[in-house]
């Protein structure tokens, strides 16, 4: 490693805006990826408020070639319980050397300000590479549109958005679609999504999603592996249905950890 090359973790939610930031990352000598760190609600085995199975998130290293670290979440998860969890992980990372961890946040100052409090004082330093005005998210979808950043929408907050758009491909005609009071990169929550391809992966994921499944306010979608490549479905732009959609539970809600 060379001198003074800072190490860094990059905080894996699945979604579009984590990916993107590993991709933006990767092109800044300063830095060295050295791994993905996820948290995962160990009740249902699944990435917290993106409802996204681990061996979806397994694959998304292996594309990435990084290894995956993984906090696992009681659920329900108080923040308490949350910040002890998070505080042992950023602990460890420090004693083998990681000196930064990347966010995918965008804009929202609260959720920077939260992240600094707890990361102040483990040796380990936040970083927002991402970080842009909310005039600015048009622009950032396109550039990874642009780049060949592909993802599905796997939770839909009905309150923002309609439900019909779960499951919807993330895609040119989605962002022409989405109300005006919807952020293009869904930074206030309105969705979350699973990118199954794009720059910083060595190839794509083949995914197809299921029915659409509403539990505690949110709509989620089952996203599962295939063995073929993802093709556009016969309703729209849905990526193809999956007939076998399991009962789950739930990930658990927390605005803080969120990152499309």
């Amino acid at each position: 490693m060379p001198s003074g090359r800072a190490r860094v973790l990059v905080s894996w939610s699945s979604g579009k805006d984590s990916a993107w930031a590993l991709h933006v990352l990767r092109q800044r000598p300063e830095f060295e990826i050295v791994g993905l760190i996820t948290t995962l609600n160990e009740t249902s085995d699944r990435v917290a408020m993106h409802g996204v199975r681990r061996c979806l998130v397994e694959a998304q290293a292996s594309a990435a070639g990084l290894p995956l670290w993984i906090v696992p979440l009681p659920f329900p998860c108080s923040n308490v319980a949350y910040e002890e969890r998070m505080r042992a992980a950023i602990g460890q990372a420090c004693k083998q050397g990681v000196t930064h961890i990347a966010f995918g946040d965008l804009y929202l100052e609260d959720v920077r300000a939260y992240r600094t409090r707890l990361m102040a004082g483990t040796g380990v330093e936040p970083l927002f590479p991402l970080w842009c005005s909310p005039r600015e998210t048009p622009r950032l979808a396109r550039n990874m549109l642009r780049a060949g950043l592909r993802a599905v929408l796997t939770c839909v907050d009905p309150r923002q958005l309609s439900e019909s758009f779960a499951g919807r491909l993330y895609d040119r005609r989605l962002l022409e679609q989405l109300p005006a009071t919807v952020d293009p990169c869904g930074e206030r929550g309105e969705f979350h999504t699973f990118c199954y391809k794009g720059p910083m992966f060595d190839g794509e994921l083949p995914v197809q999603v299921g029915r659409t499944v509403c539990r505690q306010g949110f709509c989620f979608v089952d996203v599962t592996l295939l063995k073929a490549p993802l093709r556009a479905g016969s309703r729209g732009d849905r990526a193809p249905e999956h007939r076998s959609d399991p009962e789950r539970q739930s990930a658990t809600s927390r605005r803080t950890s969120r990152a499309n």
